[in-house]
């Protein structure tokens, strides 16, 4: 049986992070316009007020999955092997990362009760690992898959369609479009 690497932040859930952020700013940001992969200009000289408001914060507390993610992914279950792969420290230090375990273990336990938890792998390098396919939003956690589908988000929308055909890559916008590749 084949096997799936799905990254978990921005591809299964976008957390809480967007609702925390307007929250601390006291406005509401467009992301599509005012992104940066962790918003650091939009916090810039309030660095260390932002981590102390935000550390005990559950990132992923009622959060919801992303559209089509459930039913796709519990199609593609019925035929592969599926893996949650996903970092829990980071280097932005913005969470106390034995919390930050907890919560997403929790989470996917919850929202994904058909994927084993001996199927959460939680690591910061997912490209040591090799899968026949991965999804995740990131480029460089797609290296080791013999087929890498980018999760489009605003971070990564800037990257050329040349560059990722160079890498073997293909852009999906959504759950619908990874279930009409895979099934």
């Amino acid at each position: 049986m084949k096997t799936i690497m799905v990254d978990m932040d921005n591809v299964i859930t976008d957390g809480n992070f967007e609702e925390y952020l307007n929250e601390f700013l006291g406005r509401k940001v467009d992301l599509n316009t005012e992104y940066n992969y962790f918003r650091q200009e939009l916090i810039e000289g309030r660095e260390e007020e932002f981590k102390s408001f935000y550390e005990n914060k559950n990132l992923y507390e009622n959060a919801p999955l992303i559209k089509d993610c459930y039913e796709v992914l519990k199609k593609l279950s019925e035929n592969y092997k599926i893996y949650i792969v996903t970092a829990y420290i980071w280097k932005q230090n913005l969470f106390k990362p034995e919390e930050n375990l907890k919560n997403k273990f929790l989470y996917l336990q919850e929202q994904l009760p058909f994927i084993p938890p001996v199927h959460y792998i939680f690591t910061e390098n997912k490209s040591l690992m090799h899968f026949d396919i991965k999804i995740d939003d990131r480029v460089h956690n797609l290296e080791n898959g013999d087929m890498k589908l980018l999760f489009a988000t605003p971070s990564n929308r800037r990257i050329p369609d040349e560059e990722l055909k160079q890498k073997g890559i293909t852009r999906v916008e959504n759950w619908k479009e990874i279930e009409r590749i895979l099934l």
